[in-house]
């Protein structure tokens, strides 16, 4: 296993299996989605150890401390060595709201419904 100074932000968050494939990494970093240390970075930007890495994949922020530099990829035991996870636990799904779905094939809601659901959504039709 490689250790070094520092690393470019994309390869060491490929390498600790953050992301899935290098040019995700790079594409993360080009949209905004990593920071270190608060700041947004580009894919070659360096990242040291105890810098706070966050990065946001799909719909979670993963939190992460850098303990150690590798650029090259290695098992999932080895990678978990390399960092520390400080990411919050996800809210229990019980508290997460579930979304009314209609069944497939229903169509477009009628007048009724879409009373209803404004209802639910605490809307209120008054406007017209």
């Amino acid at each position: 296993m490689e250790t070094a100074a520092s690393a470019r932000v994309d390869s060491w968050i490929w390498a600790v299996r953050l992301v899935k494939t290098r040019s995700l990494a790079q594409a993360a970093c080009r949209g905004g989605h990593v920071r270190i240390n608060g700041e947004k970075v580009k894919p070659a930007q360096a990242v040291r150890i105890d810098d706070e890495v966050r990065v946001r994949v799909g719909d979670l922020e993963r939190i992460v401390v850098v303990q150690r530099i590798i650029r090259k990829r290695v098992g999932a035991p080895a990678a978990a060595e390399c960092l520390l996870d400080q990411t919050p636990p996800p809210p229990p799904r019980e508290t997460i709201p579930v979304a009314a779905q209609r069944d497939r094939g229903a169509g477009r809601p009628t007048k009724r419904e879409r009373r209803e659901i404004d209802r639910l959504h605490g809307r209120t039709g008054d406007s017209g």
